[in-house]
């Protein structure tokens, strides 16, 4: 669509937006936005509101990094319009974007694909706050938000079903807590990564997510090679199931007790953060991926119609 004067493409990175994630967009975009630019592309930052498309059109990029989290960004949506557009971008296509982003389908794709997945359904909201749809401990979120938005867990003493914000959707996921040690797993192209061991005081909730200090990443986990092999083995079949492309981040659970039997899968992002905090980056960068060389990467993966 456009031509750069250099070597290297024009890039619009994509930031901000209008979902609950706004926040975490707006870090990741700029801080992707300035390891290209130091990798010498020509960069130019465009906050992604209605519009977008006239935005795209002036600039004439010659590729997109999408760096948009939460709905619209990462759900297919803008992923459609670029389709349409011509535009070749970073991260996954719209069928994979729009499968990763909701909860429920993605779980029935996993388990198509043989992969361990919490018992789950999807409720209306008055049920779920009416009486308990499921034995505690379980978790009730929205199905198609990330970064532990609105996430409630109700414990096995818990004297009455969960009291969700007025924000929270008409329909409620909700799934079997699943118990253990908080595992993720990134896939880059063809290749699962590592396996990080996530710790926190509590729950790995929105604040241990972004806040500095709010959770600590050990890379690579300690655990078995067995159990390791079989991280990385189930996040690339997670990765490949959904038809994702470029990186994603794959969340795991693993009830060490119950040893291979106890690993469970929890989610794939097909758009994960890219912040200074973030599991992504931290795992490149053990294997020898330098933050700027992550996002050329993903610049030079970018792609259209596929």
């Amino acid at each position: 669509m456009g031509e750069s004067s250099g070597t290297l493409p024009k890039v619009a990175v994509l930031l901000g937006g209008s979902s609950a994630e706004r926040e975490v967009s707006l870090s990741s975009g700029r801080e992707c936005a300035a390891a290209l630019r130091g990798e010498g592309y020509e960069v130019i930052e465009l906050d992604a509101g209605p519009d977008l498309y006239a935005q795209l059109i002036n600039c004439k990029p010659d590729v997109v990094f999408n760096a948009l989290h939460g709905r619209w960004g990462e759900d297919g949506c803008v992923q459609g319009m670029l389709e349409w557009m011509g535009l070749p971008y970073t991260h996954s296509g719209v069928l994979a974007s729009a499968l990763a982003m909701d909860k429920q389908r993605s779980k029935m794709v996993f388990q198509e694909a043989g992969l361990p997945v919490a018992k789950s359904g999807l409720f209306a909201k008055d049920a779920v706050m009416a009486g308990h749809v499921m034995t505690p401990p379980y978790v009730a979120k929205p199905n198609n938000e990330g970064s532990s938005v609105g996430i409630y867990l109700v414990h096995e003493a818990a004297n009455g079903p969960p009291q969700l914000a007025p924000e929270m959707p008409d329909e409620v996921l909700v799934e079997a807590f699943a118990p253990g040690r908080e595992l993720s797993v990134t896939v880059m192209g063809d290749r699962a990564l590592e396996v990080t061991d996530i710790l926190t005081d509590g729950w790995y909730d929105y604040d241990a997510k972004y806040k500095p200090g709010g959770s600590r990443h050990v890379v690579p986990a300690e655990m078995p090679d067995d159990i390791r092999a079989l991280c990385l083995d189930y996040a690339l079949r997670a990765h490949q199931a959904l038809g994702c492309r470029g990186v994603s981040r794959t969340d795991i659970r693993w009830d060490e007790s119950r040893g291979r039997d106890g690993l469970i899968l929890l989610e794939t992002n097909n758009q994960p953060g890219m912040t200074p905090t973030s599991l992504t980056p931290e795992q490149a960068a053990y294997c020898g991926f330098s933050f700027g060389a992550l996002c050329a990467w993903l610049v030079k993966d970018a792609s259209c119609g596929r």
